[in-house]
């Protein structure tokens, strides 16, 4: 079983993320999307969605951190294990409590706003109890296991082991002993990870491989105003005349 979950299983998941995505692509492209819902509300939306976008932003790259990033390279750096891992209690704690609230809103606006609601399908119903799970599990962990563990036997390094079984995935070599070596709660919170990864092509959190980025790089839109004075001098055209303006002026 352990070969299984640890050594086969985070391949198969590979698989069925990348597999899913190109079948996605090429044969829903118009399901693939956030189907939108703030022309019904957009009070709370304004509030909750940069809350839960952002705070998971920020887990996903405290997860790269940990798990890519070895030990000795932090180390070489001047910070130490103590250091990192008071790091990552206050940041990974403050972006998993921010993601958590940011969902709990999104949830309580789906459900207590009657349109977003009546567009509710079951595959996002799905989809938030796997989101959630990995999100209260992540916090379990970063919070209240570390701290149990702090106060009894100093704290647990769990880039001594689940970090190098995630590393050893790239290279073919799935160090199974590590990840079997980790407590209980790590190997929950794996599963629920590698369960959300597997669903992600088939919901609408697809999304989040065509994020607008390149809206950083586009260049500038130009807008023209109409000539408030209008034609000049004698041979002038009747026509109204238009003058290019900058972005700046698109209210005026």
């Amino acid at each position: 079983m352990d070969i299984v979950l640890w050594a086969a299983l985070p391949y198969l998941m590979v698989v069925v993320l990348v597999g899913g995505t190109i079948w996605r692509y090429r044969y829903d492209q118009f399901g693939w999307t956030t189907r939108s819902s703030q022309l019904y509300e957009s009070r709370l939306l304004r509030f909750a969605s940069p809350l839960f976008h952002f705070g998971l932003l920020f887990v996903v790259l405290g997860h790269l951190m940990g798990l890519v990033v070895p030990q000795s390279w932090t180390a070489a750096l001047g910070l130490s294990e103590n250091g990192y891992h008071a790091l990552a209690l206050t940041l990974g704690g403050v972006a998993g409590i921010g993601t958590l609230a940011g969902i709990v809103l999104l949830i309580v606006r789906r459900r207590t706003t009657g349109p977003v609601f009546m567009a509710t399908t079951r595959n996002d119903k799905a989809m938030y109890v796997v989101l959630v799970a990995a999100i209260l599990a992540g916090l379990w962990v970063t919070l209240v296991f570390n701290a149990i563990e702090r106060a009894s036997t100093g704290g647990y390094n769990y880039r001594a082991t689940v970090g190098p079984w995630f590393r050893s995935l790239f290279w073919f070599q799935p160090d199974v002993g590590k990840m079997t070596a980790a407590p209980v709660d790590y190997r929950i919170h794996t599963l629920i990870g590698m369960l959300l990864l597997t669903i992600f092509p088939f919901t609408r959190l697809v999304h989040a491989f065509t994020a607008p980025v390149h809206y950083l790089f586009r260049p500038y839109l130009v807008y023209r105003s109409r000539d408030a004075a209008g034609p000049r001098g004698a041979g002038a055209s009747t026509a109204r005349a238009w003058s290019p303006v900058g972005t700046r002026d698109r209210t005026r």
